[in-house]
């Protein structure tokens, strides 16, 4: 089959925060990409104003009604944008023989097996769902090795991460002389918030951060730092890196995405405004720039850039995800399913924000040890603690 005069771009999540962006950066780029296909859970609307705009040949909806109203409303539009449903819907657009590239850009765990079976037909995987590699780190970087599939990150901090390593980097912190990676994190709206206070806030509060514009879910990950925690297990599996060799680093300014250190004393890090235009046209175009339409770094308006350890009393999520990757296993997938149970019923108002460390260690302490070889373990570890972290949720519901 001809490939197509563009390259053809899928985005996983079109209507997140992400996906958003990723839409803003190849508008301004119509030479260089086309849309192969969107994908979205349920918002039809937004999918709707996308597929006017984009014109794709496909839009995915997972949920039935919101795919019919969809493909009712196109119709009537007059658009050639045919509307798929469903997850298997999901894996057949991100694994298409004309596609070139996808945007991982679905939170949680519904990401992992459309953005897997992008990875298994050797794509271009521009993963911003740090849940892929969170659920099943090993087995990810395994399909990719096997496949030829290229991994570029979009999490601010990995993307900084990449761009501060050699060219020419294998996995290998030895061979190229890297003694460690901080990653940075703007300690979120709580920063210093007094620890007592936290038993009280609400979800509009844990919601405001500082300095990005995301969506609820991420926005409470980050403020409780369990978004850090995630990337941390995810930063060892794209580069190979243990534990103990990557350090977060409280720094409010959201300047420094983060850094590498190396043997010899030096330090290379990426700076830039708090923007995911960058990092995803960076991805997009690497290993060529590509304009993001990015307001300039101002350092004299900054003046000043500060950093701190992180507070571990504070934010126990962060400490919890450091232990989940020490012990390996299913503890990561185990995390990553009780913290999606426990935020969602804080953000339903179920439960309390300082109870989310509280289900999922709990979670954690009940699931035990388990070896994960195959994605069906995974999936399998995953349901498990979800179970695990209702019943908990519950429990402290009706205490």
């Amino acid at each position: 089959m001809n490939r197509l005069p563009l390259q053809q771009i899928v985005v996983l999540g079109a209507t997140g925060s992400i996906g958003t962006s990723t839409l803003d950066v190849i508008a301004r780029h119509p030479e260089r990409f086309g849309l192969f296909a969107l994908t979205a859970q349920v918002r039809h609307e937004r999918m709707y104003e996308h597929c006017l705009r984009f014109a794709p040949r496909y839009a995915v909806l997972v949920d039935p009604a919101a795919a019919d109203e969809l493909r009712r409303r196109l119709g009537n539009a007059g658009s050639d944008t045919e509307v798929l449903c469903g997850a298997e819907a999901l894996v057949e657009v991100a694994s298409h023989p004309e596609v070139d590239t996808v945007m991982a850009a679905i939170v949680g765990a519904a990401g992992l097996l459309p953005t897997l079976a992008a990875v298994n037909a050797g794509k271009r995987i521009l993963l911003a769902n740090k849940e892929a590699l969170v659920l099943a780190g090993g087995l990810f970087m395994q399909a990719a090795r096997a496949s030829g599939a290229q991994l570029l990150p979009i999490d601010s901090e990995h993307n900084a991460v990449f761009q501060s390593l050699p060219a020419n980097y294998a996995g290998d912190p030895e061979a190229s002389g890297v003694k460690r990676i901080m990653l940075t994190a703007s300690g979120g709206p709580f920063r210093e918030t007094p620890v007592d206070v936290l038993e009280t806030v609400t979800p509009e509060q844990a919601c405001a951060h500082p300095n990005w514009v995301m969506g609820r879910k991420i926005s409470v990950d980050s403020a409780s730092m369990m978004n850090k925690g995630l990337e941390l297990i995810e930063a060892h599996w794209l580069f190979g890196v243990p534990a103990e060799r990557i350090d977060v680093v409280v720094h409010p300014q959201s300047v420094i995405h983060s850094m590498v250190e190396y043997v010899d004393g030096s330090v290379l890090a990426q700076l830039g405004n708090p923007d995911m235009r960058t990092p995803i046209a960076h991805a997009l175009g690497y290993p060529e720039r590509l304009a993001a339409g990015v307001q300039s770094l101002d350092l004299f308006a900054i003046a000043r850039l500060t950093f701190e350890r992180p507070d571990f009393i504070r934010f126990p999520c962060l400490a919890l995800a450091y232990a989940a990757l020490r012990e390996g296993g299913a503890a990561a997938a185990v995390l990553n399913a009780a913290n999606e149970e426990a935020v969602g019923a804080f953000l339903s108002e179920r439960l309390g924000f300082r109870r989310i460390a509280d289900v999922i260690e709990a979670t954690l302490e009940r699931v035990g040890y388990l070896p994960v070889d195959t994605l069906d373990a995974v999936m399998d570890a995953d349901r498990r603690a979800r179970e695990l972290a209702r019943a908990e949720i519950t429990t402290r519901q009706n205490r």
